[in-house]
């Protein structure tokens, strides 16, 4: 990793990515309150210093007032640079929404920049996002007898899900 003057880094044109308004605003804002985070994650450029991954970092970072930017240069083909763009912005993983609820702090969350399903629509703010959570996902479980389907029922209505029984 090396760190240089930050007008030295050019954006690339052909970012695929945008970011806007409110989620820019909380970009520049986590740069400035957390900016050891740039340095494990710098910004790839190549070898004529155009960002193949961190456009949006490093229009935070410029925003935020820095004058120096922590990069990694790679030395690819066109064809692995063109690759690497659009893998570095491909979100491969889904969240696991009730491990959030139950370990993180809804508000930090979004604080944060996790955005979209549930935050966006929870109208009751006095709901815990774990009973926003219960009210909102459908699940379909397959039992291997009655008994085990009236088990499962049970206990879910237990613990406050909307059930439903259909059988196949």
């Amino acid at each position: 990793m090396n760190t240089v003057k930050i007008n030295t880094v050019k954006s690339n044109p052909n970012n695929p990515r945008l970011i806007k308004d409110d989620k820019f605003k909380k970009l520049v804002k986590s740069l400035r309150e957390f900016p050891e985070m740039a340095k494990v994650r710098p910004i790839v450029v190549n070898q004529d210093m155009v960002v193949l991954g961190g456009n949006m970092r490093l229009k935070g970072m410029k925003e935020a007032g820095w004058k120096d930017v922590p990069i990694e240069i790679v030395d690819w083909s066109e064809d692995k640079q063109r690759e690497f763009i659009i893998k570095d912005n491909v979100g491969f993983g889904e969240w696991e929404w009730e491990l959030l609820a139950n370990e993180w702090d809804a508000e930090d969350l979004e604080e944060w920049g996790l955005d979209g399903f549930p935050f966006e629509n929870v109208a009751d703010e006095s709901k815990d996002l774990s009973d926003y959570l219960r009210e909102t996902f459908e699940v379909i479980i397959e039992c291997t007898s009655e008994r085990e389907q009236e088990q499962v029922f049970n206990s879910m209505i237990k613990d406050g899900y909307k059930c439903r029984v259909l059988t196949l």
